[in-house]
């Protein structure tokens, strides 16, 4: 653990690159052998849009970085956060929850506020827009919401008291299972059955996707589900019955058109409306 926290610590931005382009292109190439939909789309067309959100992402963490540091280095050197009041721990257990606390906070908290506050919700709402969901769904993000979700980030890493080197890791972990339980693919159902007790699964994240309420507003989590189970936020749906989008937006000139996309917080608000 000690040589994986040391990476972490240092983890050259290079690396955390490749984890993200890496992870896209694993989880593309694994739509094309088991897809767990048969979408019915202009793939590449497609990811140009997500991939485009997906660049105004790292442009707002790129540009906002410094918070983050600033806040992990600052409860690091006053002991501040509730990692910093609890009893000494094996290095495992402090990652392990860590890492729970930060998915808490800067995943299942700002996921849930972003449904439930109606100003968080007109940006969200683009992410929710995408009928076509694979991996490259996983950062289709206003900048707007970017901004909102990198927030939260900071705000769990001062609450929690964690480390840069956790930060770091649990960013990178956040990535790759974003990129996962968007992906479109099938696991073994049984497999998914038992992994969604402990981590967000495709069939588990796919049924947040679904069109209508009241599973729009469920399944917040991203890297645990245990959240959703003990808060009652868990649904369950079949794959066969999910349809992709959002009741208000399901006209393919709205969902597949970048300039509307960028313009939906703007609008008036029934426009926004569930």
């Amino acid at each position: 653990m000690e040589n994986i926290v040391h990476y972490f610590s240092q983890i050259p931005s290079l690396h955390r690159a490749l984890i993200l382009a890496g992870g896209i292109a694993f989880f593309w190439l694994l739509e094309r052998l088991r897809p767990m939909l048969h979408l019915e789309y202009k793939k590449w067309h497609h990811a140009g849009i997500n991939i485009f959100f997906t660049v105004t992402t790292i442009i707002v963490n790129f540009v906002l970085a410094f918070l983050l540091l600033m806040t992990a280095d600052w409860v690091t050197e006053n002991n501040f956060g509730i990692l910093n009041l609890i009893p000494k721990m094996s290095i495992w257990v402090y990652a392990i929850a860590g890492l729970l606390l930060l998915d808490l906070i800067g995943a299942y908290l700002s996921h849930l506020t972003e449904h439930r506050v109606k100003l968080f919700w007109r940006f969200h709402l683009i992410h929710h827009t995408d009928t076509w969901v694979d991996t490259t769904s996983a950062n289709r993000h206003h900048p707007g919401e970017s901004v909102i979700r990198f927030l939260f980030t900071v705000l769990g890493t001062l609450i929690v008291g964690a480390p840069m080197w956790m930060v770091f890791m649990y960013q990178s972990l956040s990535v790759v299972f974003s990129q996962f339980n968007h992906a479109n693919i099938a696991l073994p159902k049984k497999l998914d059955k038992v992994l969604s007790w402990i981590f967000v699964t495709p069939d588990m994240h796919k049924v947040h996707h679904h069109y209508m309420l009241p599973y729009t507003d469920s399944n917040y989590g991203n890297i645990f589900s245990v959240w959703d189970r003990l808060f009652g936020t868990f649904s369950y749906l079949e794959r066969a019955e999910i349809i992709y989008g959002i009741d208000s937006h399901m006209d393919a000139t709205q969902h597949n058109n970048l300039r509307f996309l960028l313009k939906i917080p703007f609008l008036k608000q029934r426009d926004t409306e569930r």
